[in-house]
């Protein structure tokens, strides 16, 4: 009884992890990303659900916050602001992240990373620029789990290129911070 039921137990947690990580539940903060380990994303410059520094929107700097991950597989990021006022806009595509821990610092794109265009069309991190009156947005930091022999398919931009993106994903982790216009 002992081996056995240590045995079913142990698959059973596994079994409930690996779904946990599927479902998007990878957690924030990162230390290593060993395979089966969870998908993260954190910045040390804002926690999860707050506001995000001046310097990283249009009334600073407008450079991309520094970010730590953690991707057991190939990943890619999308930031964007789901509170637009004509719809989703996308700010930052970055592609062919690869998989282990990563970090940036101020500005940086994930090493080995390559930018798409933004809604704005330009390959380059866009920082949160709401419209005056129109509230508190919310800008999302979504790292997307992509099998390791994805490849994109090319000419996307913007939202056709954050929605391939969501599709093809396995799994998912989001920071969310706010910024008011």
């Amino acid at each position: 009884m002992g081996c056995s039921v240590a045995r079913r137990i142990g698959v059973a947690i596994g079994g409930l992890a690996l779904l946990f990580v599927a479902a998007g539940h990878g957690g924030i903060g990162a230390a290593n990303a060993a395979p089966g380990a969870p998908l993260t994303i954190s910045s040390p410059a804002f926690a999860n659900g707050a506001p995000i520094p001046a310097q990283y929107t249009c009334k600073g700097a407008d450079v991309a916050p520094p970010l730590t991950w953690s991707a057991p597989l190939g990943a890619a990021l999308v930031v964007d602001d789901p509170d637009a006022v004509n719809g989703v806009y996308i700010h930052w595509i970055v592609t062919g992240i690869p998989l282990g821990s990563g970090s940036t610092s101020d500005g940086q794109t994930p090493g080995g990373g390559s930018t798409l265009p933004n809604t704005a069309g330009q390959s380059a991190y866009k920082g949160p620029c709401p419209p005056a009156g129109t509230g508190t947005h919310h800008y999302r930091f979504t790292l997307y789990q992509l099998p390791n022999d994805y490849q994109l398919p090319g000419g996307l931009a913007g939202a056709r290129a954050a929605q391939t993106i969501a599709d093809a994903a396995t799994a998912q982790a989001q920071l969310t911070g706010t910024f008011g216009g």
